[in-house]
């Protein structure tokens, strides 16, 4: 007799989002952190902490597919059942950041760092914010932020209680800083991709960076390296991602705002393109690259 197939459990199905979350296939990460989500909720049973996370896991793939309003939703959703969890903070202050809605981005920077004043992308996000802010509010910005949730002292507890506890690893796009045996690890395999991309073999490359990235998932100039080859393979949408990714760690990095725009000119996106040029110009005025890209750009139908 054929065995029965088992039906799926929704930490079975967490853990194939996982996975896909991983290999960089975000739509059907959605999907299979829906169906968890659906299969918990209905089980009755009240374990907010896995639903929270989720709902967390859902809004960083909706984050990395360009979806910032849903990925909003979902982190608020997963604050309000496990309130000041760092992830969702940080991916809901990425969203609203890249809606332009920089008051909310700022107070969500800040309160991860009432948790926890060590985490880079949340110091990094605050200065950017203060920057963006008083270029649009001037001096008095401050008097206009919503006000900041004061985290209770059991919280911050608790934090530092699991981050001692908790290895420094990669989980759902928010990067832990890596140790440094893996930093040494992921420069050796870098010049190792950086070599091959001289000798033009772009498929051997992307490999070495992207086994490189499983190491230190926080460096720029890999995102940005690969973006390359991914452009010299014609992988545009690919390209379109790791530059992406290179943006959330740097928002001002000139090479990927090039290469996304590239990628952008490629796949027929007119507005994107010109709208990472006009910005990789208002960092260096007199990139001729980038300026020739724009008259391109324009002329595109």
């Amino acid at each position: 007799m054929p065995q029965k197939r088992r039906s799926q459990s929704w930490s079975d199905l967490k853990q194939a989002g996982n996975e896909c979350f991983k290999t960089g296939q975000y739509g059907e990460a959605v999907s299979l952190y829906s169906q968890a989500i659906n299969l918990l909720e209905k089980s009755g049973q009240k374990n907010q902490e896995d639903l929270s996370i989720l709902y967390s896991n859902r809004a960083a793939s909706y984050l990395k597919d360009g979806n910032c309003n849903e990925c909003v939703k979902d982190c608020t959703v997963s604050l309000e059942l496990v309130p000041f969890g760092i992830k969702s903070l940080l991916r809901r202050a990425a969203a609203y950041e890249a809606m332009e809605r920089y008051r909310l981005a700022y107070v969500d920077y800040k309160t991860v760092l009432q948790i926890d004043c060590n985490i880079p992308a949340a110091h990094d996000g605050t200065n950017r914010m203060t920057k963006a802010l008083s270029e649009v509010d001037g001096p008095s910005w401050r008097e206009k932020l919503p006000p900041i949730p004061t985290v209770p002292m059991a919280v911050k507890e608790k934090w530092a209680q699991t981050a001692s506890a908790a290895p420094t690893t990669q989980q759902n796009g928010i990067k832990d800083k890596p140790g440094h045996d893996a930093v040494k690890k992921a420069k050796t395999l870098k010049e190792e991709g950086n070599s091959l991309v001289k000798k033009g073999e772009h498929k051997k490359a992307v490999e070495k960076y992207t086994e490189s990235l499983s190491y230190d998932p926080s460096e720029v100039t890999t995102y940005t390296n690969r973006a390359l080859c991914y452009l010299s393979m014609k992988m545009y949408k690919e390209a379109l991602k790791d530059c992406t990714e290179a943006l959330q760690l740097d928002s001002t990095n000139v090479k990927a705002l090039y290469r996304r725009a590239q990628a952008h000119k490629q796949l027929k996106e007119k507005k994107a393109c010109i709208e990472d040029l006009n910005s990789l110009l208002k960092i260096e005025p007199n990139n001729t690259a980038a300026q020739k890209l724009l008259q391109e750009a324009q002329k595109m139908k």
